[in-house]
């Protein structure tokens, strides 16, 4: 994993790491992200937390991805809320927030900005 200060954006891994329409998982110092890869879609990739807020477990990135009313999102496997693939918002409970961050393919490798 590298960082680079100007851009602040780090590699969590490539591009073929990531399988189309579905999530994969990544560490990120003491971190889980969830990797999204839809490739038909305006942004590519796609990354929040892996930990799921209401089961406390790390599964999103096993969760299905699809869309809600046009809206992208992951359901998580265990008890079914969807997180917009966006926001990081619950969209069954708008107090409820995964962490998101920007994320980009670039030269075949996954980054996520900081």
């Amino acid at each position: 994993m590298t960082q680079s200060a100007a851009t602040q954006w780090i590699t969590l891994c490539d591009r073929t790491d990531l399988i189309p329409f579905s999530g994969v998982a990544a560490k990120w110092e003491q971190q889980q992200v969830a990797l999204f890869y839809l490739p038909d879609f305006e942004n590519e990739v796609y990354a929040l937390s892996n930990n799921d807020p209401f089961s406390r477990a790390n599964v999103l990135a096993r969760g299905l991805v699809g869309d809600l009313q046009g809206e992208p999102c992951v359901a998580s496997p265990l008890y079914k809320q969807h997180f917009s693939l966006r926001t990081g918002a619950c969209l069954e409970d708008s107090s409820v927030q995964v962490t998101r961050w920007p994320a980009r393919i670039r030269e075949g490798r996954v980054e996520i900005g900081l």
